[in-house]
This record gives C-alpha cells, sequence and structure tokens, in this order.
C-alpha cells in the first residue's frame, strides 16, 4: 500500500512563531507557495511543526483588519491545533484525516514528530488522476485485445 512518504512533497517551505508577518509573506512570495509550516527548532536542529500560516491568514488576519505586518508575528495569526500526517499513514488514511479535518495541507512527520513534507490536497488530486488514468488504460487495452481475439 502506497503511503504518504511517497508522494509528501520533502521541499517544505517552514518559518518560527517569531518570524514577522511581513517576512513570512517575502518567504511566501520567494517560494511561490500559500502556506508555511510553523516549526519550533528542537535541541539537534530538528523541526517540529506547530501550525500553519496560509495566505489567506496573513490577509483576512492582518492585511483585512489594518494591523502593521511587521509588527504581527506568525505566531499571532498561525492556525492552532494542527494536524499532521504521518510518513507511514497509507494513501487512504491521509485522505480521510484530510476530510474529516477538513485541511487541504497536512504536513507529514517521521516516527518522531519532525517535520519530512507536506502533502496538499492538489498532490493527491495529481497522483488519484494518475491512477484513474492507468485504470482507462486498462479498460481501453481489454477492449482492443477483446476485438483482436474475436476476428
Amino acid at each position: 500500500m502506497t503511503t504518504v512518504a511517497t508522494i509528501c512533497n520533502r521541499s517544505v517551505a517552514f518559518t518560527t512563531p517569531e518570524t514577522p508577518i511581513a517576512a513570512a509573506s517575502k518567504l511566501m512570495r520567494h517560494g511561490h507557495v500559500g502556506s508555511l509550516v510553523v516549526v519550533e527548532q528542537m535541541n539537534g536542529g530538528k523541526r517540529i511543526p506547530v501550525g500553519i500560516v496560509t495566505d489567506r491568514d496573513i490577509v483576512v488576519g492582518v492585511i483585512a483588519t489594518g494591523l502593521d505586518p511587521a509588527t504581527i508575528t506568525v505566531g499571532d495569526v498561525m492556525s492552532s491545533g494542527l494536524v499532521v500526517g504521518r510518513e507511514t499513514d497509507t494513501i487512504l488514511e491521509t485522505l480521510e484525516v484530510m476530510r474529516s479535518r477538513g485541511v487541504r495541507r497536512l504536513p507529514t512527520v517521521d516516527r518522531n514528530g519532525e517535520l519530512i513534507g507536506i502533502v496538499t490536497v492538489d498532490d493527491l488530486l495529481e497522483m488519484l488522476a494518475d491512477e484513474l488514468g492507468e485504470l482507462a488504460r486498462i479498460v481501453a487495452r481489454e477492449q482492443a485485445h477483446e476485438a483482436s481475439a474475436r476476428r
């Protein structure tokens, strides 16, 4: 069974709770991403995810309310109650977690709770589209085989 570790994006854009929103916005722009995983740096440099901040959090929580992005930090607006996936979770388990918790982005952690990647709804849609394409090719091949066998 395919695990989330095989499809998660291992190039994760991340920041810390102390980062000013203005700097976080620049990280998003530079990385062409719509979210940053918020991590606590632990002993040995381990990145333990504690939250996530999205471009929507910044627009709705900071810009639209007239707050100063230079003084408001990521920790002030990041989503709390972070949901994470484990690298050993199957794709179906990952889909169920994302569906039941209503999240579009799922940071992925190893057995020690350290950030190893992120999986998004877009990643899952792409993977499932590829799988459905393979199924369609099976049907087409079966039809061609049946047609040639009956000649």
